[in-house]
């Protein structure tokens, strides 16, 4: 939600621009804790402990198992297949997701009635309940995360990380390799 008076981060260059890659890490001075993998990985984990230190009693979901109860809630995903898309993760790996989910009782797969290969994924009351928490949480540990940034640098952020993933999406549609 942004209007004329919330700052923005620069626009993306136009896409021949963006062919060129940029020159700022080189082998000879790279250092692993410098890298934007590093960092965002050690963001994403930090993030994740938090949300699972205030999200998990024994037998609750863990940090990984909330985001699927969650797109389940909110409707992102009816089916394994669905689901499986939404969270970025191969179908094998959701089935041991959902099998793990099943067993503590906050969903259930149905088969579905028009087409037996399609199998609907239904949250249980329990599932739904808990899934009303997920905002809540992952609202105060990023608040948390981004505290002393104005609205100015969260917004410029934001658009930083969109562009490092417009950039991502594009050289794994063009199939790029290490050449």
């Amino acid at each position: 939600m942004s209007d004329a008076t919330t700052p923005q981060a620069p626009s993306a260059p136009a896409d021949a621009e963006r062919r060129a890659p940029a020159a700022f890490y080189s082998p000879e001075t790279y250092r692993t804790e410098e890298s934007i993998g590093y960092l965002m990985r050690r963001i994403v984990t930090a993030v994740g402990q938090s949300v699972e230190n205030r999200m998990c009693e024994p037998g609750s979901p863990t940090y990984p198992q909330w985001v699927p109860l969650y797109k389940l809630h909110v409707g992102a995903a009816t089916t394994v297949a669905e689901l499986a898309r939404a969270c970025e993760l191969d179908t094998g790996a959701m089935t041991r997701l959902l099998d793990r989910l099943e067993a503590k009782g906050l969903c259930r797969r149905v088969r579905s009635l028009e087409d037996r290969r399609v199998v609907n994924i239904e949250l249980t009351d329990e599932g739904r309940a808990a899934a009303k928490e997920v905002p809540y949480v992952l609202s105060r540990v990023q608040n948390e995360h981004l505290a002393g940034f104005s609205t100015e640098e969260w917004e410029q952020l934001k658009g930083y990380l969109r562009r490092i993933l417009d950039n991502a999406q594009a050289l794994a549609a063009r199939g790029d390799k290490n050449d």
